[in-house]
């Protein structure tokens, strides 16, 4: 005898399973993938600190 309900239950319940596997494949990233982005991040961060004009350089500059 097979209860309904449950097997409706089960079906539903492995669809949402497939699809979240195929979510997972589809837009996951890797623990490399994650870390290289935040290293590039961290990289450009530095790169435009690194050009940016403080108060006192903003007031040296010649007017003109």
């Amino acid at each position: 005898m097979v209860n309904l309900h449950r097997a409706r239950k089960a079906r539903v319940r492995q669809a949402a399973q497939t699809a979240a596997d195929e979510n997972r494949i589809r837009f996951g990233r890797t623990k490399a993938e994650r870390q290289r982005l935040a290293d590039e991040l961290e990289r450009q961060r530095r790169h435009l600190e690194g050009h940016a004009l403080t108060e006192r350089e903003e007031h040296e500059k010649p007017r003109g």
